[in-house]
């Protein structure tokens, strides 16, 4: 375990946040994704079927959203 210091803690309450970040706070903020989930589970593949198990639904949501 990495032992912190009073230095880097106020540092890391100072960092700023990148594109991304804000992208994905605004994301976040913007889009009912338990609403979305809950429309697009039961047509989700199930896994315990032949192949490869498929990603977390909410994963791949993010994933597609972010494109």
């Amino acid at each position: 375990m990495k032992q912190t210091t009073f230095a880097s803690q106020a540092f890391d309450g100072k960092k700023k946040l990148t594109r991304r970040e804000r992208f994905l706070g605004e994301m976040d903020a913007v889009v009912p994704w338990s609403t979305l989930l809950a429309v697009i589970e039961p047509h989700y593949p199930k896994a315990g079927r032949r192949g490869r198990p498929p990603m977390p639904l909410e994963t791949m949501l993010r994933i597609y959203f972010m494109q």
